[in-house]
């Protein structure tokens, strides 16, 4: 009986050990979590769409921890339900860790675009893909 109590100890204490190394990993998986930032942008008026996509979003490329930055327009495809063409720009830029991003949310020139652009915005949606 004693034999099969050390025995039930020893497995959970080697169960509980193994878990110690994936909680630590899990960390430094997150400290370098690449990620995608990608924003869509409803415009107020249609013809402030060649100033936004000149003056403006180019800026949000320009933070110094975008490692990638790619702007767009709705693609021409065919219409279905499960599409939405509705925006006007769309934003993506990418991160080589969840640190850099939050450095890019309070980077000045990020801060000036929204400062000196919202007005252009009725609407902005973000979705942050972890890659």
């Amino acid at each position: 009986m004693n034999s099969r109590r050390n025995f039930i100890k020893t497995l959970s204490v080697a169960g509980a050990a193994s878990v110690l190394p994936i909680n630590l990993s899990l960390s430094n998986t997150m400290a370098s979590q690449k990620l995608i930032h990608q924003v869509y942008f409803w415009l107020h008026k249609e013809s402030d769409l060649k100033e936004f996509m000149t003056d403006a979003a180019p800026m949000l490329g320009r933070c110094k921890d975008v490692a990638q930055f790619i702007m767009g327009t709705p693609a021409p495809t065919e219409k279905r339900e499960v599409v939405d063409h509705s925006f006007h720009v769309s934003c993506t830029l990418f991160f080589d860790s969840l640190e850099a991003q939050a450095a890019y949310q309070v980077d000045p020139l990020h801060l000036e675009f929204i400062k000196k652009y919202s007005h252009m915005w009725k609407t902005v949606k973000v979705y942050d893909i972890a890659i």
